[in-house]
């Protein structure tokens, strides 16, 4: 056990990969916990029963603070939300940035040109409460309504791959494209991958499959699950001695209905598919013309895919004519598939950031085993200090209903306790009837789970940012004796004047309990860090001398509402030195009286 000075304490530091089973061994022992005896029951009940009321919150109105207007700051956890039918308008799109967004995913593997020209266009034109300090204070100007400007909204836009996936072709005489074939349990199916079988069309005996190298992926034995995992085939038989389009012949295991150009998984097959579809290269290059900050990679299987993928972008940066200081799109490598979880390690080295996705890989790996895999994957981020999403079916039965279930509620507040970032909403917002209570269920969860694990760390495992990289040392020493000072001082705010945003991603990976408040130069900046826990971009201070930064960032702080006079805060900043070079400075000042009224 290590403890900084009371401010940070790493319980049990996790060790090991993502594909080992040692990953978890040395928690139990590190953090002494044993088989709870009767005698240990009663003494933990006694000191613990007190604060139980409070736990549950019946003693404050947990839901009524949360959804109070001058709340401004919000959850340190972040919500990313799929615009989709439902959410695409304005008045809507508005409702869903107030309840919380901070991240809108556009989904290309629906999405037409046309319906991400309007959620992008109606997302810009949304009134945020990160809107430029000046503007101010929670959404905006003092009425919530600033004048009109590029930067009045800084949430970001995911664009999300639909990914070199294995599909069925279409079924025969499938005209209307709603056609069905049922499979029964016991029959025998052959799988295709020639192209005449694509203009044939499918049936229930002969199946097209648009993966060449089926055949050199699978052994008799091995499961190949349809629609995700609908119809179950077990295979039998495998054409192996075949260079190109061997068939593969398989049981079926269930009887079930499939229609045309349903998915196809093979949960533990090793295959060759490529980092990006053509689909991938278009969707890609065109949302860099629309700016977009973030690109949610499909199915990455190891680190050559991600560098695949940021050398693609490069060249579509110099084709576009963009500026070489211009940012790219960060990365976000989904984790969808076996040969993801077993060569994570390095994807998560290549990449800017981790989803956790959790449908595909509920069928690609034991479903039993995907919760196992989110911690161990979330813990990896959180120790590499890089930011995780958790996504899938987080609140699902709200595409159709106006509450969730129970397991929903604990599955996003379990999400916080492990350490994601950003937690996902998919067809919830996307095509649910409720994209606004959805929001704002998930923005009231996360806030009552970060609640309690304040009050109640000695159950909820901490997890911070451990590297093993010299880079940006002086950078990594700042943020973690901010996060230090911050505790020491209980402060309620670090303030972080940024020029590129690493100091503030480093600052969010020592997860301190209270906001980052990031000042940031320009709208690309602030967009890219909307994904980090804790962090609150703001636009601002450019022109300022350096050393009239620190109190104008503290009025700003009190303006948004994140601090008032008489608190204490803690401002860092990597500061340029004509003869010293860059110098990192840590202030702990007091939010002095009458701050506002200071010319």
């Amino acid at each position: 056990t290590t403890m900084i000075r009371g401010a940070i304490s790493i319980v049990g530091r996790r060790s090991g990969t993502i594909g080992g089973s040692n990953f978890f061994a040395a928690a139990s022992t590190a953090t002494g916990r044993r088989p709870i005896s009767a005698t240990a029951f009663s003494a933990i009940s006694a000191r613990t029963s007190p604060t139980l009321q409070s736990s549950v919150g019946l003693d404050s109105d947990d839901e009524g603070e949360a959804m109070r207007p001058n709340n401004c700051h919000g959850s340190l956890t972040k919500i990313v939300a799929t615009i989709g039918p439902t959410s695409e308008q304005l008045p809507v799109l508005q409702e869903l940035v107030h309840a919380g967004i901070n991240v809108m995913r556009l989904n290309f593997s629906h999405a037409t040109v046309e319906e991400v020209e309007l959620r992008t266009t109606n997302l810009k034109a949304c009134k945020g409460r990160h809107a430029p300090a000046s503007e101010l204070p929670c959404y905006g100007g003092p009425t919530g309504t600033p004048e009109d400007g590029p930067d009045n909204n800084v949430r970001a836009i995911l664009l999300d791959t639909r990914g070199p996936e294995i599909r069925t072709g279409k079924l025969a005489n499938d005209h209307s494209g709603h056609e069905i074939v049922t499979f029964e349990a016991g029959a025998t199916v052959t799988l295709h991958t020639d192209e005449v079988w694509a203009d044939k069309g499918s049936t229930n005996a002969d199946l097209y499959v648009n993966y060449a190298n089926l055949h050199k992926s699978v052994v008799p034995g091995m499961k190949v699950l349809l629609d995700d995992g609908a119809i179950i085939l077990t295979v039998t038989a495998v054409e192996s001695n075949k260079d190109y389009h061997g068939t593969v012949t398989c049981a079926v295991e269930n009887t079930g209905e499939l229609r045309s150009r349903a998915g196809v998984n093979l949960p533990g097959a090793e295959t060759d598919l490529p980092a990006m579809s053509e689909k991938d290269k278009i969707d890609i290059k065109y949302g860099m013309t629309k700016d977009v900050d973030f690109v949610a990679a499909s199915f990455i299987q190891n680190a050559e895919s991600v560098r695949d993928i940021r050398k693609y972008m490069q060249d579509c940066a110099r084709e576009l004519g963009w500026h070489a200081s211009q940012p790219l799109p960060l990365i976000i490598s989904k984790i969808e598939s076996t040969t993801g979880v077993k060569n994570f390690d390095e994807i998560l080295e290549e990449s800017d950031g981790i989803m956790v996705a959790r449908g595909d890989l509920g069928v690609e790996i034991p479903i039993q085993t995907v919760t196992n895999a989110q911690k161990e994957m979330v813990a990896a981020c959180n120790a590499a200090g890089k930011p995780v999403i958790v996504a899938t079916q987080m609140l699902e039965s709200m595409a159709k209903n106006p509450r969730p279930t129970r397991a929903e509620v604990a599955d996003v507040t379990n999400a916080v306790y492990d350490g994601a970032d950003a937690v996902m909403l998919s067809g919830e917002t996307a095509k649910g009837r409720y994209p606004v209570d959805t929001v704002k269920m998930m923005s009231n969860i996360i806030k009552s789970a970060e609640k309690f694990e304040n009050r109640r760390d000695d159950l909820v495992i901490p997890h911070i940012g451990k590297w093993k990289t010299t880079d940006n040392q002086a950078e990594i020493t700042l943020a973690k004796s901010a996060v230090t000072a911050a505790q020491e001082r209980d402060a309620k705010a670090i303030l972080v004047l940024t020029s590129r945003g690493t100091l503030p991603r480093f600052v969010s990976a020592y997860r301190p309990a209270i906001p980052i408040i990031s000042f940031c130069p320009n709208g690309k900046v602030a967009r890219q860090l909307m994904l980090n826990r804790g962090v609150h971009p703001v636009i601002g201070l450019n022109g300022v001398s350096m050393p009239k930064r620190p109190i104008r960032a503290i009025r700003h702080a009190v303006e948004m509402g994140f601090v008032k006079e008489g608190d204490d805060v803690v401002v860092a900043t990597m500061e340029a030195d004509e003869d010293m070079g860059t110098i990192a400075t840590l202030k702990v000042a007091t939010v002095p009286e009458g701050v506002l009224s200071d010319s």
